[in-house]
């Protein structure tokens, strides 16, 4: 007895050892890799901001220039999310602002939209959706470039009557077979103009009675569109 005795006593240290230095190598591996998993999220959420806000119209870091807004009303958000102001030089040059589509076929859709200084649309993408494959997920860029539709558009450009698809006699087109969900979208791209026109100060930083400073911000951001265009 005293034999085996011992025996379960040396198996049980031996387990317990086992045990101990498992979870150390697990809690090594887990703190050695938490850094880099963090880090790959983060080159995730810029390069998304760079595809609706290039990196030749800003210089800063969007990600460590954000500020948090909860507005329902104009930007359909349900929680709050993060704005990103875009700088040039130092000088405000546009923002990317988050808005969902809460009236889409199966739900809402969440994107985020650039917008330039002056008001115009640089860039829409879609993050999340849960619309029908081949038909309302069109609105994804990875199914379809439809969302391009919406770059250079701005308040006044089309008239408000015409920021509606096509079947409600707007311009822009809607998909073959579903309507809503583009439908959906382009009312919410247009909110998310109304709310940074709205908010135009609060977003950038700039006083009204500041034009020079938004004239030479307007100018910079044109030249870089200019840029783009030819190099395309």
């Amino acid at each position: 007895m005293n034999i085996l005795g011992k025996s379960i006593t040396k198996n049980g240290m031996l387990l317990g050892l086992f045990a101990i230095v498992t979870t150390g190598v697990i809690a090594g591996t887990y703190l050695s890799t938490r850094g880099l998993i963090q880090e790959n999220i983060r080159h995730s959420e810029e390069r998304a901001l760079l595809e609706v806000f290039s990196k030749s119209r800003h210089d800063n870091s969007l990600l460590d220039d954000a500020i948090n807004i909860d507005d329902s009303d104009l930007l359909g958000l349900r929680e709050s999310k993060k704005l990103y102001r875009a700088t040039m030089k130092g000088e405000f040059a546009g923002a990317v602002l988050p808005a969902t589509a809460r009236d889409a076929y199966t739900g809402d859709v969440d994107m985020i939209v650039g917008i330039n200084l002056d008001g115009t649309i640089s860039g829409v993408r879609v993050l999340s959706h849960r619309e029908t494959p081949g038909l309302g997920d069109q609105v994804d860029y990875k199914k379809s470039h439809w969302v391009d539709g919406f770059i250079g558009k701005s308040l006044s450009n089309p008239e408000e009557s015409k920021w509606a698809v096509k079947k409600d006699k707007g311009i822009f087109d809607q998909f073959t077979g579903a309507t809503i969900t583009p439908r959906a979208v382009t009312k919410a791209v247009h909110k998310a103009l109304q709310y940074y026109a709205a908010n135009i100060t609060m977003i950038s930083g700039i006083n009204n009675s500041d034009s020079l400073a938004i004239s030479k911000s307007a100018q910079i951001n044109e030249l870089n569109q200019n840029r783009e265009l030819n190099n395309e």
